[in-house]
């Protein structure tokens, strides 16, 4: 058992050590050749930032997964138990799907790239799973139904893998956010994936987990002479999403070949997406309700929300990711001693007064500012004496903004 930790720990550290390489100089080449993220009224950022941090995230992914699995299969290091002919299949789909959001990402990053197209791509990618035999095929009793026909899983794995990129796309909006909301999902089902002896899935969900926290220095802390930082841009949330997405869907389905059955294993392993997805979910049911553009970008997203509150960025950004580690703990304890229809009808709870909370905060807060008005009190220069006070003249004036 010793050695098979030891082959997620030792990919796990490179990961980080080959981050804290390939990052600066990504961002060398970025600040050479003037490659920043435009800076707009929708942008949180009012400086330039580079944006192609995400562009280390493939290769260090692919190359350190295959050749780790290929160095254990070869030296016979130990035996991982893998039924290869039912597990490799759904992985060479994965590599398949990650290198064409991959170009698309960068294209996008470069020189911008249709929503349309992109979402063409997305559905593209998204049925690479079935055709690996990647899908989910049961939802554990959630609304009353056990096992999924493939004419029904199907196309639900294929909205699922979408609807998760978006998500997490679309969460991307400030420092740190969208790498630690991967980084806690990808180490809550990897050590969830280790529990179950599926290494390979937890390979694959630690070496994420170890750029990904290379990438959260930088984005957020920036280097510490120059206090540069850098953001991952859609080729880093478009890839990272579709790893969720795998991770998560091979976690709820239920294939003897990937890990043994468990009773929740749906709602544990979308629990980790729960933050983004809710928040996508709750946008775009607002905007259809008020006739909006459903894709037109906007800042009604939970992390400007938190920032209308009050908090500043990093505390915005952390009681996010605390908010996704809670569910994720407490959908782990309760699937042990409820249904899953109640843990995610509790879900759905403990999200509503969430927001509604917040909610009544930024309205209050919005109430204040429009009752207290800025006041500019200025000295009058001509009003020395006491005698030129009781006249009447005013010591101050007042000017409303």
């Amino acid at each position: 058992m010793v050695l098979e930790y030891l082959i997620l720990f030792i990919p796990f550290v490179i990961a980080i050590l080959l981050g804290n390489i390939i990052i600066p100089y990504i961002m060398l080449i970025t600040y050479k050749k003037r490659l920043f993220d435009p800076v707009d009224s929708r942008k949180l950022h009012q400086t330039i930032i580079p944006r192609l941090g995400g562009v280390a995230f493939v290769p260090v992914q692919c190359c350190l997964l295959a050749i780790t699995v290929i160095l254990v299969y070869k030296t016979n290091f130990v035996d991982l138990g893998v039924v290869t002919w039912e597990i490799f299949p759904m992985f060479i789909m994965l590599i398949c799907g990650m290198v064409m959001l991959y170009i698309v990402g960068i294209a996008d990053d470069l020189i911008g790239v249709s929503y349309k197209w992109k979402f063409v791509v997305q559905i593209l990618v998204a049925s690479l799973f079935p055709l690996g035999g990647l899908w989910i095929n049961d939802l554990y009793g959630i609304l009353f139904i056990d096992k999924l026909s493939p004419w029904v899983g199907i196309p639900f794995t294929m909205f699922l893998v979408v609807l998760i990129i978006n998500a997490i796309n679309l969460i991307d909006g400030l420092d740190g956010l969208c790498s630690g909301l991967v980084a806690i999902g990808c180490l809550v089902l990897g050590s969830l994936f280790a529990f179950y002896h599926a290494w390979i899935h937890a390979l694959l969900a630690f070496i994420t987990t170890g750029i990904l926290i290379s990438f959260f220095y930088f984005n957020v802390f920036g280097q510490s002479k120059r206090r540069r930082r850098i953001f991952m841009g859609d080729t880093g949330s478009m890839t990272l999403g579709y790893t969720m997405a795998f991770l998560a869907i091979s976690f709820a389905m239920d294939n003897k070949s990937i890990k043994p059955f468990s009773e929740g294993a749906i709602v544990v392993a979308l629990s980790t997406l729960i933050v983004p997805v809710f928040d996508v979910a709750r946008v775009i049911i607002v905007r259809w309700f008020n006739k909006l553009p459903l894709f037109r970008a906007d800042r009604s997203h939970l992390h400007h929300k938190l920032l209308r509150s009050g908090m500043s960025h990093q505390t915005a950004m952390m009681t996010i990711v605390g908010l996704s580690l809670f569910f994720c703990l407490f959908n782990i304890l309760m699937v042990q001693y409820i249904s899953n229809n109640i843990v995610v009808a509790l879900d759905l709870v403990l999200w509503m007064i969430f927001t509604l909370a917040f909610n009544f905060v930024v309205n209050k807060k919005k109430e204040k500012q429009l009752e207290t008005k800025p006041v500019v009190e200025l000295e009058s220069s001509n009003l020395s004496s006491k005698k030129d006070a009781k006249i009447g003249m005013p010591l101050v004036k007042k000017y409303n903004f």
